[in-house]
């Protein structure tokens, strides 16, 4: 490892678990994933990581079910255009909500890309919050030990490849990165998929 990276590794071992979490409720998946191969690199404990990333997705759940309860239909039609939420989408999990109750949420963290629309539903029908948080942390456990898994694999590959080809390392980087867009392409089908399956109940 060169100087400036020695560097970057120090100064994320020292103060990397005080911006993980926040930046872990922004986006969840992508800082969980460089999180956990860090943490195979040594910068990071792992189990850390994994707390942290349970914490910070439920965190981001907690925000969206809260602003739904408070404000309603009213915050998806002043904000909902800018995230990707629309009034039939959160009508279409309202109505999911009746059949399923909160298996959807869990579902939704592990199977699909609904997460926003879905939280955010599950505020305005006003859910009760114990059974919300509860299928929220199981489904966040399933959702990042997948993450810090598959984060800590291409960390422990970058470690004992880059003594033979130095460039290894990016190589990876970018496997990850495909890895993750292949899983957003495939959770996007699994939303549509659920989507079409309770096309009927809402017009």
């Amino acid at each position: 490892m060169d100087q400036a990276g020695q560097q970057i590794f120090e100064f994320l071992s020292h103060y990397g678990y005080a911006i993980m979490l926040p930046l872990m409720i922004i986006e969840g998946p992508i800082v969980t994933i460089i999180a956990a191969m860090l943490a195979s690199l040594g910068a990071f404990n792992v189990f850390i990581v994994l707390i942290l990333s349970v914490i910070g997705d439920m965190g981001g759940d907690i925000i969206l079910y809260g602003l739904g309860y408070k404000f309603g239909m009213g915050f998806v039609r002043r904000v909902g255009k800018y995230i990707g939420i629309t009034e039939n989408l959160v009508l279409r999990m309202e109505n999911y909500f009746l059949h399923h109750g909160g298996k959807t949420i869990f579902a939704v963290k592990a199977t699909t890309g609904l997460c926003w629309a879905t939280f955010t539903a599950a505020g305005i029908v006003k859910m009760n919050f114990r059974k919300f948080v509860k299928y929220s942390f199981l489904g966040g456990v399933v959702w990042s030990g997948f993450l810090v898994a598959m984060g800590y694999f291409y960390g422990y590959l970058w470690r004992e490849i880059q003594v033979y080809i130095k460039w290894i390392g990016w190589a990876i980087f970018g496997i990850a990165i495909v890895s993750f867009v292949i899983i957003n392409i495939y959770k996007g089908y699994q939303a549509k998929k659920l989507l079409k399956e309770n096309g009927n109940g809402v017009k």
